[in-house]
């Protein structure tokens, strides 16, 4: 019996770990599809060819880097639509003409909306941890925590980030409520554009993605309540 429950709460741990990573998985994925859009959304607005041909290279680049977290996550239809979007990105790179690279550049851009759509709506879909998930679901509360190690948790090293954010957090609305709105939305960008920036590196830890996953989605919502300082903050 005893051999029984070590090898049922071996299950169960095993059940947490694949349930957790492709959620995270599919976080990361989403984080870089957002700084994908924001450069595709800028190469359209340029005037120059060159300077739209720089900005369709950098969220092309960024799918690219992305490729860790495409396959982690598992989302079929979201990889469709992004490897459908890099096609675009890529061919309006080599567009000799500005119209033909905002053409393209529009289509790689409905691309990635969607596959972002795709990424909120992936506990939706079928694939190989729904079942895992299921399982652990239907498993009972007294019987899925006992005997499980705390060093087995994988949320261990995510609680601890989202503790040390909070003061963060505070410190934000702080700003928010207190400093000039511009001024305020100036300090807000820098941070989300370096978090953009670090979780596009592909040897970053794992504490440090979710950290700055994390920071960037604080900083996001100040940034929102900070939009009415300009037509857009993106």
């Amino acid at each position: 019996m005893k051999y029984f429950v070590r090898s049922f709460s071996l299950v169960i741990a095993m059940v947490l770990f694949s349930s957790f990573r492709p959620s995270t998985a599919c976080d990361y994925l989403g984080s870089n599809m957002g700084f994908v859009r924001d450069q595709t959304e800028k190469a359209i607005d340029k005037e120059d060819i060159n300077q739209a041909h720089f900005y369709a290279y950098r969220a092309l680049k960024a799918i690219e880097k992305s490729r860790k977290q495409l396959d982690n996550c598992g989302c079929t239809p979201a990889t469709k639509l992004i490897e459908e979007s890099l096609e675009n990105l890529i061919m309006a790179t080599r567009a000799s003409t500005l119209d033909s690279t905002r053409i393209l550049l529009t289509k790689a851009l409905q691309k990635t909306k969607d596959s972002l759509k795709e990424l909120k709506r992936h506990d939706l879909h079928e694939g190989e941890y729904e079942n895992d998930t299921l399982v652990m679901n239907t498993v009972p509360e007294e019987e899925r925590h006992n005997d499980l190690n705390e060093p087995l948790d994988p949320r261990s090293f995510q609680e601890r980030i989202d503790e040390s954010l909070r003061k963060y957090e505070i410190s934000m609305n702080n700003v928010i409520a207190t400093v000039d709105c511009k001024k305020a939305r100036a300090f807000a960008q820098r941070i989300y554009e370096n978090c953009e920036q670090k979780l596009l590196l592909e040897n970053l830890s794992e504490e440090k993605k979710y950290y700055n996953l994390k920071t960037k989605e604080i900083t996001e919502n100040a940034l929102n309540q900070l939009k009415d300082c300009t037509e857009s903050w993106r």
